[in-house]
């Protein structure tokens, strides 16, 4: 059991000093700073752990619904894979949950490693789930088909699709029209997002093939879920239509003035919610462990940088230190947003019911607490629960 004691909370919304009580994983009680006493909560055989945030920024733990956790790369060949990522990286990187999937070469990389993976991670701390599908179409998958996958295989909410990338197969619009209808129905059966996780390239079409695969249809566009789109200029101006008619656009995250990838994180934010997006329908994720080439004209690789996985907070970090968004929007864009979108109603908040999942930042927005599922990883910026090969 753990009391979190004066916590400036922001469930994602801002709720002032707080007292939290976590117990059995989740979330019991939320309530004014010293409104609780801790002999209140004592229950036979559990201890009851007392933390003092002493008024630092507390929230939910970060989603990041766009990791290669199991490995990813190959563009280059087979010394240009990456390998997979160890429980430590996501304690420091604030994630507690985490979407894995397959990226360029879903031939040699096998989703049953990634399943595995998936629950190593979740018996070591976090929460995990993947994607089934890659880059190309006709999709892998665990069972024979996408629907199977996702009725049978728990990990399994969504799937995995390149579009207006040279690495794409460069699906038809009747195959994306396909792949989401087919996806939407695994959903709808197995009670899940059955969200379509594309994979947006810099080719000239941009968006465009999902516009055109969903009209004359009922499928909603919330069906599909664009990552990178802060890839280029192009890509983010498409972007601002795609998200006033009610779609979810994922920005990879990119603090700083120099990014890594793409376009400033800060930058694109500011434009969609200028241009008339509403901020509940941005989510930012990592790519981490991603392989982020480089090609030239000729269309040869020229370069290859590894995705990092702390992207995400190091950008919400810089983003709240600006104060040019209320933090709460900030926030929401890791938690609430894409716990909304991908149907995870015990994620991205911090109230009665929901997993405890929380990070507290001290005055300069550094990590100081890190807890999953009401266990703590991370105690005073030192990860204290490493995975099973660390």
């Amino acid at each position: 059991m753990l009391l979190l004691r004066n916590a400036d909370l922001y469930d994602p919304e801002p709720r002032g000093l707080s007292d939290i009580v976590i117990s059995a994983g989740l979330i019991l009680a939320v309530c004014p700073s010293g409104e609780i006493p801790p002999a209140s909560f004592s229950f036979a055989g559990e201890e009851l752990r007392v933390v003092d945030a002493g008024g630092d920024l507390v929230m939910p733990g970060i989603i990041d619904r766009h990791v290669h956790f199991n490995g990813a790369g190959g563009e280059g060949g087979p010394a240009n894979r990456t390998p997979p990522l160890q429980l430590s990286s996501f304690v420091k990187a604030g994630v507690t949950s985490a979407v894995g999937m397959l990226g360029t070469d879903g031939t040699c990389r096998a989703l049953e490693d990634l399943l595995m993976k998936a629950r190593g991670l979740e018996e070591e701390g976090i929460s995990t789930w993947i994607l089934t599908g890659s880059y190309g179409i006709p999709s892998p998958t665990l069972t024979g088909n996408v629907r199977r996958d996702l009725c049978l295989i728990d990990k399994v909410i969504g799937l995995k699709l390149a579009v207006s990338d040279h690495r794409s197969s460069h699906p038809s619009i009747e195959e994306i029209r396909r792949a989401v209808s087919d996806v939407r129905v695994g959903g709808i059966l197995s009670g899940k997002a059955g969200c379509l996780c594309v994979h947006m390239g810099s080719e000239a079409t941009g968006l465009t093939p999902l516009l055109e695969a969903i009209e004359g249809t009922d499928i909603p566009i919330t069906q599909f879920a664009p990552t990178h789109i802060s890839r280029c200029e192009s890509l983010v101006k498409q972007s601002v239509e795609f998200g006033k008619r009610g779609g979810y656009l994922d920005i990879t995250a990119a603090p700083g003035k120099n990014p890594i990838f793409g376009l400033s994180t800060s930058k694109v934010v500011s434009g969609l919610l200028e241009n008339g997006v509403p901020a509940s329908n941005i989510t930012l994720s990592s790519d981490g462990n991603g392989s982020m080439p480089s090609f030239n004209e000729k269309g040869e690789m020229t370069g290859l940088k590894i995705g990092p996985l702390d992207s995400v907070f190091r950008t919400v970090a810089g983003m709240l230190g600006t104060k040019e968004f209320p933090r709460s929007t900030v926030i929401s864009m890791v938690t609430s947003n894409p716990a909304d979108h991908l149907k995870l109603p015990r994620k991205g908040r911090v109230c009665p019911g929901c997993d405890g999942d929380l990070l507290v930042l001290d005055g300069d927005f550094n990590l100081r607490y890190v807890a999953a599922k009401g266990r703590l990883l991370m105690e005073e910026g030192e990860v204290t629960v490493r995975g099973t090969f660390e």
